[in-house]
This record gives structure tokens, C-alpha cells and sequence, in this order.
């Protein structure tokens, strides 16, 4: 595997292609090839795997994918990272597949819809964690996802009911997917540094997961948009067709009219979806 650049290297190939970070974009570049290695050791990557990537930026992590034997799906918005990446994906032998675009639009990067088999690695632009998140759990499910993370955003995707932290976004995406292991990773290891903490964070399929309809989704959202207010209370004033049925199922569960929406639990969640009217 071929080591990340360092600082000064970064900043070089930076000047040589005319480019400044982009703040707005999340474009921190990852140094640290101790990272690099934990991201492939997590996500246990073998030679013929099928790898969605989002924002490969100077292609660290593609290349090592790439010389792990991966075939690569990669999305990059910025014009001049991705006329870089070309370079790579035309000495790739045809494992590296590059879209220009948008990853909220394509969030799995192109992959073919007849690829029912990948994993996701990527070092995630910030700004788009939680709304990218939400688009690539309703659709086609990933083996697992090893991803980095703002720390903010990690904990939220993983946080307990009860707490803080816990929403909408939390719920689908346990439904999905189990946390097999975080880790925290300094700022010394991105070029720029970044204001805030970072966290890997690997997540594996269930083994039955479950996926929330679209309604259902709009009404959890809701519902956690007032979350210091009473949820039988939000239930009685809502106007979806489900907030009637899911006032009966709470009260045939024995939980509490009172409680705030963080804290009723992922299974509860996933039987008041699960619940029909009639």
C-alpha cells in the first residue's frame, strides 16, 4: 500500500493544481497513514470488493483501495480534484470508476443498480454527513459503511435513546445498521487541520434490518423537530394518518403518553412503524 502524503507533499501537489481547500466543501485532506490502514483493517477490504467512495479529494484512500484490489465507485464535485483523479482512474485497469458530481445526488456514487454486493469507505465531506446519510438508508443497503466522520455527526448517527443526541436520523439509521467500532481521530492527521473532532466509525448491515417508509420517516422528523414536548400530546395535534394508530399501539405498549420522543427506544419505533391501520 502506497503511504498518504505528508503536509508539505499535500501542499505541493495542492499548488501544482492550482487549488485552495475548500472549507465549505469539507476538504481536509487525509496525512495520516496510520488512518488510511485502520479504514481498509475495518472495513475489511479484499481484492475483488466492490467500494463506494464519496469525495476521494487527492485520491489517498482510492489509491489504497485501489491497492488493496477493490473495484472503486467515486464521486467528486470539485473540478480539479476530479480532473486529478482521472489520471488515476486511467491507470486503474478499469477498477476505478470516477462520476463528477454531487454525492446528495448520487450518493452511491453511480454504482451500477445491479451491484447488490459493496461496502462504502469514505472520508465524508462534513456538510453533507446526516442529509447524505438519510438518502444512501433508503435505498440499496451496503454490506457495511467506514466512514469518517465529523465527532459531532458520529455521535449523533449512534446515540442511545435518552439522550441528547438521539433523533431521527439516529433511528434509521439503527434500524439498519449495528455500530462495530468508533474511533476518535485527531486533527494532526488532515491537512488542513479542521475546526472540529473527527471519528471513524464502521457500522455493519443487520442481518434483518428494517427501513422505514417514507411517511413514516416525515412523521419521526416531526415529531423530533418539538422533542421537548410531550409525544402523545404531538401525536393528538398531528395530522398524518399514522399519529392515531401509533397513539393506540403506545398505549397497548404501556409507555407513557408524557414521554418526550428521545426516549422511547429503536424497537418501539420500528413496531409503530410496523403497525396498520385496521
Amino acid at each position: 500500500m502506497s503511504s498518504p502524503l505528508s503536509p508539505t507533499e499535500t501542499r505541493a501537489l495542492l499548488e501544482t493544481l492550482s487549488h485552495r481547500p475548500v472549507k465549505s466543501l469539507g476538504q481536509n485532506f487525509l496525512i495520516d497513514g496510520n488512518i488510511v490502514r485502520k479504514s481498509l483493517e475495518l472495513a475489511q477490504i479484499e481484492a475483488g470488493d466492490t467500494v463506494v467512495e464519496i469525495g476521494p479529494g487527492l485520491g489517498t484512500l482510492t489509491q489504497a483501495l485501489l491497492d488493496a484490489g477493490a473495484i472503486v465507485y467515486s464521486i467528486e464535485m470539485d473540478k480539479r480534484l476530479a480532473a486529478h483523479i482521472r489520471k488515476m482512474e486511467s491507470n486503474s485497469n478499469g477498477r476505478l470508476h470516477l462520476l463528477e458530481g454531487d454525492a446528495m445526488e448520487f450518493p452511491l456514487a453511480g454504482l451500477p443498480s445491479e451491484i447488490s454486493r459493496f461496502k462504502i469507505v469514505a472520508n465524508l465531506p462534513y456538510a453533507i454527513s446526516t442529509p447524505w446519510m438519510e438518502s444512501v438508508i433508503v435505498g440499496p443497503a451496503p454490506q457495511s459503511m467506514t466512514l469518517m466522520l465529523q465527532k459531532e455527526a458520529a455521535q449523533r448517527f449512534i446515540a442511545p435513546a435518552g439522550t441528547k443526541q438521539f433523533g431521527s436520523i439516529s433511528i434509521f439509521l439503527q434500524a439498519a445498521f449495528e455500530t462495530s467500532q468508533s474511533h476518535n481521530v485527531a486533527g494532526s492527521c488532515f491537512y488542513p487541520k479542521p475546526d472540529v473532532g473527527s471519528c471513524l466509525l464502521h457500522l455493519k448491515s443487520k442481518q434483518h434490518p428494517y427501513h422505514f417508509p417514507k411517511p413514516d420517516r416525515q412523521l419521526i422528523r416531526d415529531l423530533f423537530k418539538q422533542r421537548r414536548k410531550q409525544i402523545g400530546s404531538l401525536l393528538r395535534k398531528s395530522s398524518h394518518s399514522q399519529a392515531a394508530i401509533w397513539l393506540t399501539i403506545l398505549d397497548q405498549l404501556g409507555i407513557d403518553l408524557q414521554s418526550r420522543s428521545e426516549q422511547l427506544g429503536i424497537d418501539t419505533w420500528i413496531q409503530l412503524s410496523r403497525a396498520e391501520i385496521g
